[in-house]
């Protein structure tokens, strides 16, 4: 029941956030949800469902403006919730995805191109 909760309040902050990019927040939502339980108490590989979004995330951020508008939606939502860093540190590279910058509340990024 917490999880549920704790999943439904990423929702609602995803789908809070605006942005002139092509890219939306409930985009990037809609992509990384499978990822949510894995990075909040997972372990090892994550999940295919979760790789497959993380994919689809990396592909639609295409431009300058989208990378910037997924960050700031992942940064908000990552200073929000209880979440491994570890794990969401190494979810591109485990799935085998390079994003143009870190799960990370901490990242900056205006500096993203």
């Amino acid at each position: 029941m917490a999880s549920l909760k704790v999943t439904m309040a990423f929702m609602m902050l995803l789908l809070l956030q605006e942005s002139e990019a092509a890219i939306s927040c409930n985009d990037v939502t809609k992509n990384l949800m499978p990822c949510v339980s894995y990075l909040m108490s997972g372990s090892g590989k994550p999940p295919s469902a979760c790789c497959d979004g993380a994919k689809a995330l990396s592909l639609a951020a295409t431009s300058s403006d989208d990378k910037k508008a997924a960050c700031e939606c992942i940064k908000s939502v990552a200073g929000n919730v209880k979440y491994n860093a570890k794990l969401a540190e190494d979810l591109p590279g485990n799935c085998g995805i390079t994003l143009p910058f870190s799960i990370s509340a901490g990242i900056d990024c205006s500096k993203i191109s």
